[in-house]
């Protein structure tokens, strides 16, 4: 799904470079902390020889990172139950076997014209009017 790599990636891309890259000025600009010397990433931790610092900060940004992970897998397990108590989360078997295309009766991505397979009456414009024939004359109607 496009929110995975949107939201997950990115945020753990950016949590872990925060752990390595975070510099205690910055640190200083938006808290206002008395020991701002514990809040330092790990390469300016390697720069000024606090490396254990340094490491501090990226395990409590990886740290932060497996908490969001875990949460968001037990609030989304328990939103599926609650949703799988009213209505089933799964299709029954024959419209398994004959697949989501047939039963909605179109094709979710339909790309480099691949087109949307449409058999129902109201989504089709040849039920109306039939489609035009090739190599035929063309009569012109006057308006009275």
């Amino acid at each position: 799904m496009v929110v995975f790599h949107t939201h997950a990636v990115a945020s753990s891309l950016r949590g872990i470079l925060t752990g390595l890259f975070v510099v205690p000025k910055l640190n200083r600009l938006f808290y206002v902390v008395d020991n701002w010397q514990h809040y330092i990433g790990f390469f300016y931790g390697l720069h000024t020889g606090h490396t254990t610092v340094g490491f501090k900060q990226l395990d409590i940004q990886l740290l932060g990172i497996v908490f969001v992970v875990l949460l968001n897998i037990f609030t989304t397990s328990v939103i599926c139950l609650l949703i799988s108590l009213v209505i089933p989360l799964r299709l029954a078997e024959d419209e398994l076997q004959t697949g989501d295309d047939v039963i909605h009766g179109e094709e979710a991505y339909a790309l480099w014209g691949d087109g949307e397979n449409y058999e129902s009456k109201l989504n089709s414009i040849y039920e109306e009017f039939p489609p035009p024939s090739k190599g035929g004359k063309v009569q012109m109607n006057q308006l009275a």
